[in-house]
C-alpha cells in the first residue's frame, strides 16, 4: 500500500557500516499512530565503550541478539542503526504528551516515532541536556538494587569511566561507612574530589569491602575487584567485556574467601527488585535522580548532529572523557 506524501516525515538517522566507520542516512517515518509519538530530538549521548565495541564490530554472535538495543535497525556487525540515548520534545501525539521532553532508549536520529509505553518523561527541574545521561544512571540504580548496600557498609567502585563514575555519584548519597573510588589513572582523584569520595589507586586500595562494584572492563580490575572484596562479600560485574578473553586467578582469593561475581545486566531489573518494579519505573527514577546538578560533570564534549560521522570517528579512539553530547538543530531557527 502506498502511504500519501503528506503521511510521511524525512529523517535521518547514524548507522555503523559493516567496516565500522559512520554515516547519516535519510529515513521516512510514518505519522504517529494511536498511541504513539513523534519525537524531535534534541540531544542523544554516546556511551564510549559500548558504541566502541558496535564500532569495532566486536558484538560476540552468540550474545548478538540479546545485545540489541530497543530500537535497532540491522544486524551486528553492520550496517546497524545503533544507540540509546536520546532525548527530545513530543510533537505529535496523545494530548497528554504533546510539548514535554521526554528519554528515549532510541539511537541517533533527530525525528522518530515511538509508542506512548517508551517515552519516560524528564522533570521540568531536569535539563534536556542532562537527561541524555538517564539511561546510564539506570545503568547504576540497577547495580545498587542488585547489591542492596546497608548502613555502615564498606563499598569500593573499581573503574572511574562514565558508568563507575554515575555510580559513585548515587552512592556518595547513601550512609556508608567508606566509599572509594579506585582507578589505574590517577587523573580520577580529580572526579572523586569533586564528588567528596576517596580515591585510591590499586596499590592503595582498601581491602575488606562488603560490596566491590567493578565497571572497568579490564581483566586486571576484575582481579583487583576480587582482591578487595572481603570475605563472603559480592563483586556486583558491571562491565561488558564483548569480545575479550578474561583470565582470573580463581585459586586465589575467589576460592579461599568464598566470593561471589554476580551480573548486573541492564536489559532486565535486579532480582530483588523485580517483581516490584518495572523497567519503565527504573527509568523514571533514573531522571528523577537527574535533579543533581553533580551529574553535568559527565558530560565532557560535544558536537552537532551533522558533524557526527566524522567526530565520532575521532573520539573513539582517543582515551578519556565521559559522554559526548550530540546536538540536534532546531528546524524552527
Amino acid at each position: 500500500m502506498t502511504i500519501p506524501r503528506e503521511h510521511v516525515h524525512q529523517a535521518t538517522a547514524y548507522w555503523v557500516t559493516k567496516s565500522g566507520d559512520g554515516e547519516l542516512r535519510p529515513e521516512a517515518i510514518e505519522n504517529p499512530k494511536e498511541e504513539e509519538a513523534l519525537v524531535r530530538t534534541l540531544y542523544s549521548g554516546v556511551s564510549r565503550g559500548t558504541e566502541r565495541v558496535v564500532h569495532e564490530g566486536r558484538v560476540p554472535e552468540r550474545v548478538a541478539d540479546l545485545m540489541q538495543a530497543p530500537h535497532q535497525e540491522g544486524e551486528f556487525p553492520g550496517p546497524v542503526k545503533y544507540g540509546y540515548l536520546s532525548v527530545g520534545v513530543v510533537e505529535q501525539g496523545p494530548e497528554e504528551w504533546l510539548g514535554k521532553t521526554i528519554f528515549s532508549l532510541h539511537p541517533h536520529q533527530d525525528f522518530y516515532v515511538v509508542p506512548t509505553s517508551q517515552l519516560t518523561p524528564i522533570p521540568t527541574d531536569v535539563p534536556a541536556r542532562r537527561a541524555v545521561l538517564t539511561g546510564i544512571v539506570e545503568v547504576a540504580i540497577n547495580a545498587i538494587w542488585e547489591a542492596g548496600p546497608r548502613l555502615g557498609d564498606r563499598v569500593a567502585v573499581v573503574g572511574g569511566g562514565l558508568v563507575g563514575g554515575v555510580l559513585a555519584t548515587l552512592l556518595r548519597k547513601y550512609p556508608l561507612g567508606r566509599l572509594q573510588l579506585v582507578d589505574a589513572d590517577p587523573e580520577k582523584r580529580n572526579l572523586a574530589d569533586k564528588l567528596g569520595i576517596e580515591f585510591a589507586e590499586p596499590d592503595n586500595a582498601d581491602n575488606d569491602n562488603d560490596i566491590v562494584f567493578h565497571c572497568s572492563a579490564s581483566n586486571d580490575g576484575l582481579k583487583l575487584s576480587l582482591q578487595l572484596a572481603g570475605d563472603d562479600s559480592d563483586v556486583i560485574e558491571l562491565s561488558w567485556f564483548a569480545d575479550k578473553e578474561v583470565t582470573l586467578p580463581l585459586g586465589e582469593d575467589f576460592h579461599a574467601r568464598r566470593l561471589n561475581i554476580r551480573s548486573s545486566q541492564v536489559g532486565a531489573v535486579a532480582l530483588p527488585r523485580r517483581h516490584r518494579r518495572t523497567n519503565a519505573q527504573r527509568l523514571q527514577e533514573a531522571a528523577a535522580q537527574l535533579k543533581d546538578p553533580m551529574f553535568d560533570t559527565f558530560l565532557t564534549s560535544e558536537c552537532q548532529f551533522q558533524n557526527l560521522p566524522a567526530t565520532l570517528a575521532g573520539l573513539l579512539e582517543r582515551p578519556g572523557g565521559f559522554c559526548h553530547v550530540v546536538a540536534y538543530p532546531n528546524p524552527k531557527d
